[in-house]
């Protein structure tokens, strides 16, 4: 594995208009990526949220049938967990204090030396040595 994917990019083909540049990566680099426990979180959590549609049918169905069985879920665990903690420390001195969740999804990416590929780059880049890309560039 090579690539962390966010949230907003593991959305995005079920979108009305999917963007041509993260649609190209995930294609071409579908071998190389995975996620993490607290993205598939929030995948269902957002699928869970719509009212009962064709729309959220859609997704339940693209979560369920086409990511779950060829993406790796890597877990929040205690490596994952004392990263966190360490950068909630360091960056709350600095007077920031990133969403828990993105927190989570940096450590899981950072300890297993991994990029995350997410299309809201500021959400992330105040973690120290986290690898961040937007595939979203050059759209």
């Amino acid at each position: 594995m090579r690539y962390l994917l966010d949230t907003n990019v593991l959305s995005e083909p079920v979108k009305p208009r999917p963007s041509p540049g993260v649609m190209a990566h995930l294609e071409q680099l579908r071998e190389e990526v995975c996620t993490a426990a607290p993205v598939w979180n929030e995948l269902w959590y957002g699928c869970r949220r719509l009212t009962p549609s064709k729309r959220r049918e859609h997704i339940s169905t693209y979560l369920k049938d086409r990511l779950e069985p060829s993406l790796s879920i890597l877990p929040y665990d205690v490596s994952a967990a004392d990263w966190h903690a360490k950068e909630r420390a360091r960056l709350g001195q600095l007077g920031k204090t990133p969403a828990f969740i993105d927190g989570q999804i940096a450590a899981v990416a950072r300890v297993h030396e991994l990029v995350l590929v997410t299309r809201n780059v500021t959400d992330f880049q105040d973690f120290d040595g986290l690898l961040l890309e937007d595939w979203t560039r050059g759209d």
